[in-house]
């Protein structure tokens, strides 16, 4: 029989993998309930509609990625490629919309159907920091501030670079998107099909592409800080100076782009040379349209997302295996008494084990596998004086310590 294995695109958290994946959740979790994130839980699947409105039905997520079915009530179903479209489908459908503003953290699984690479899987892990309800450039820049503080409570702040841009107001992307019009026109013979495709409908998603003919042209394409409008660029200078006071540092980068048309103003990423070709860590900006396309009122949004993968491979030391307390019992007539020591530690929140079966020395080296800081031994003198044996596995040392003092003196 073929011997089965990971969906291709998958893989499996095991050991250092789970550590290093919880301890990113678990820290980017931490930092944004500091600055007042609460922690929202969606479908992993939703009506394929949330996605094809949202990430536009040009898209290659929409028109290559999605995992899309039917399920048997012959409904469209879509498993999410991205958080971001279902908090904003939960926030109108809640009727939450009437309670802005909204702090979103998120963490979950996601999935596209593209080429695994390093860092990237078919189905990969994204934490997510979405703000709802505030138009406010200092809304842009306590989000970024935050994503900042996860990368250095992770340690990895050092290894990424913050860049940003400005996708300006309506009027100012109108008269962007009116110059990349009659600039990719002039070079359309040069243009890749799916270019070509987007000149009309969205020319902005061209500044996106990873065709290198196409790269060639878009190097001398139109800037948008040519046509930003006084409050864009007003904007923007505020998103910049708040930066400066979260004590965040930045670079300008004019080529990050966002092509969907209800996204504006900020665009930023957090991006890394150390993961080779998948330099992006985090990612995000404002869309101040996309609540509305979900069937709710014009609202304001910003926010980010960040691979838990690729974090995760930043980090230099994996978080250390937990160490917990090997109880051993010496003989059967101690095993009663072993259970209620092992409870009683559990109990006070000391991780704690005992093997099934085995001899003192067989019990011994079944604690030293498990990686245990210490063993508590416990034989029919040691119950009968009301201790137990605590040895040391890392010296050696070993002591009596009452029952009664055993947590305590664990912890």
């Amino acid at each position: 029989m073929t011997e089965l294995q990971p969906a291709r695109g998958t893989h499996d958290l095991i050991g250092e993998d789970q550590r290093r994946h919880t301890h990113v959740v678990d820290t980017a979790r931490a930092i944004a309930a500091r600055y007042g994130f609460d922690e929202w839980t969606t479908p992993i699947f939703e009506d394929t509609r949330v996605f094809s409105r949202t990430l536009g039905e040009t898209s290659d997520v929409v028109t290559k990625e999605m995992y899309t079915f039917a399920d048997r009530g012959g409904e469209s179903i879509t498993l999410r490629p991205e958080a971001t479209a279902g908090v904003c489908r939960a926030l109108v459908s809640n009727g939450l919309t009437q309670s802005l503003p909204q702090k979103v953290f998120y963490a979950g699984p996601m999935f596209r159907y593209e080429r695994p690479q390093k860092g990237r899987y078919r189905q990969f892990h994204q934490i997510d920091i979405e703000l709802i309800g505030s138009a406010e450039p200092l809304a842009d820049a306590e989000v970024i501030a935050c994503g900042w503080a996860i990368l250095e409570a992770l340690g990895v702040a050092g290894d990424t670079v913050l860049e940003i841009n400005t996708l300006g107001d309506k009027p100012s992307r109108d008269a962007y998107r009116d110059a990349l019009v009659g600039y990719f026109t002039e070079h359309q013979g040069a243009l890749s099909a799916d270019s070509l495709a987007r000149l009309d409908r969205n020319p902005l998603r061209i500044l996106d592409s990873k065709d290198q003919g196409d790269r060639r042209i878009i190097a001398n394409a139109p800037l948008i800080a040519g046509h930003l409008t006084e409050a864009a660029a007003g904007f923007y200078a505020s998103v910049q100076s708040y930066l400066r006071a979260f004590g965040v540092p930045f670079r300008e980068n004019p080529r990050i782009v966002r092509g969907l048309d209800y996204y504006g103003h900020t665009a930023f990423e957090f991006v890394t040379g150390k993961l080779g070709s998948q330099g992006t860590v985090m990612g995000g900006g404002r869309y101040d349209g996309l609540v509305e396309e979900m069937g709710g009122p014009p609202t304001p949004a910003v926010g980010w997302a960040a691979g838990i993968e690729r974090l995760a491979m930043l980090l230099e030391t994996p978080p250390a295996a937990p160490a917990g307390v090997a109880v051993v019992p010496v003989g059967d007539a101690a095993e009663a008494a072993a259970l209620g020591v092992l409870q009683s530690l559990r109990a006070a929140g000391i991780r704690a084990e005992m093997a099934y079966r085995g001899n003192l020395r067989r019990r011994l080296e079944r604690a030293n596998r498990i990686g245990a800081r210490a063993a508590v031994i416990l034989g029919p003198d040691d119950i009968a004086a009301g201790v137990a044996q605590v040895k040391d596995l890392a010296t050696g040392a070993q002591e009596a310590v009452k029952l009664a003092d055993l947590a305590a003196r664990l912890a």
